[in-house]
């Protein structure tokens, strides 16, 4: 067993596919498969599940998968350490976005970072928000970026930028010429949205409560498990949502979305860079987290 035969297995279980771990990590699948029935010899059972078209862990392979982690996560600490003990910033580093920093801010960030650091190599994991949150407190992510604020007592968080929710509609709705409508008009539209644990869904389920309004009232014609699935939703014709105007920006400018305010509704949030209260931040993400803290604006 090395570690390079764990990174492999993990690559596995987080793909849920042999094949899919192969490419990430350039591998043919034969030679992926040859590495986990190495491992599954070493440990004398079965780690992975073949169940239909997916991958899955067994119960020894969820076991073997937190360990792992945490032996690959010791390893880029160590190696970035060294590094930095040389007088270089190098290594890998695992970051986690929710789906509109992750998507729309993130991104940017990241690329200004390894102009910096070039040999600094960084992966960027898009979920949402209660995602983002439980796998920096599982340790599977040191630093993440979320649209929401966390209860968890592990999470530390701190305050990145200011963004806001706008109502998106289509260019051709019948309130496109209008700036604003009032909460109460929300509850006549077809409407969308997203999942439970997105930091957009938390944002607009505290505003309405705050109004004194019952998002269960509303016309939900769909729970859509992305922004980018909700704004081609809007562009068809399927209902309005209210999402981050920062998704929405390029539709506005190319006359496909109109957004408006809503009278009644507070839609302001903040995007919240996190990472665990009880562990140490390994030198790489200390430096991320500096870097990103010292920009001006996001």
């Amino acid at each position: 067993m090395d570690l390079w035969q764990l990174q492999i297995f993990c690559k596995v279980v987080d793909l849920k596919s042999f094949s899919r771990a192969g490419r990430a990590v350039h591998l043919s699948q034969p030679t992926v498969s040859s590495h986990i029935k190495d491992l599954e010899e070493h440990f004398g059972c079965r780690l992975i599940d073949r169940l239909a078209k997916e991958a899955v862990p067994s119960k020894a392979g969820r076991l073997l998968y937190e360990y792992a982690m945490r032996m690959i996560a010791l390893r880029n600490e160590a190696e970035s350490a060294i590094a930095e003990f040389n007088g270089r910033i190098k290594g890998n580093l695992d970051v986690g976005g929710s789906t509109i920093p992750g998507t729309y801010v993130l991104p940017s960030l990241i690329g200004e970072f390894r102009s910096k650091f070039p040999d600094v190599s960084i992966h960027l994991a898009i979920a949402d928000t209660r995602q983002t949150v439980d796998a920096v407190v599982s340790g599977k992510l040191e630093v993440g970026v979320v649209g929401a604020v966390s209860s968890h007592s592990e999470i530390s968080q701190i305050r990145l930028a200011d963004d806001e929710l706008c109502l998106a509609v289509p260019a051709a709705h019948r309130w496109s010429p209008k700036k604003q409508i009032t909460a109460n008009q929300l509850f006549s539209e077809p409407f969308l949205l997203r999942e439970e644990g997105s930091g957009t869904q938390k944002t607009i389920q505290s505003s309405f409560y705050s109004a004194g309004l019952n998002i269960e009232e509303l016309t939900v014609v769909a729970r859509i498990g992305s922004t980018e699935a909700i704004r081609q939703a809007i562009k068809n014709g399927m209902g309005i949502s209210i999402l981050s105007a920062i998704a929405v920006s390029e539709d506005v400018s190319a006359g496909k979305v109109k957004t408006l305010s809503i009278q009644g509704l507070n839609l302001k949030r903040a995007f919240y860079l996190i990472h665990h209260r009880y562990r140490s931040l390994s030198p790489l993400s200390q430096t991320f987290i500096e870097f990103i803290q010292n920009r001006k604006q996001l």
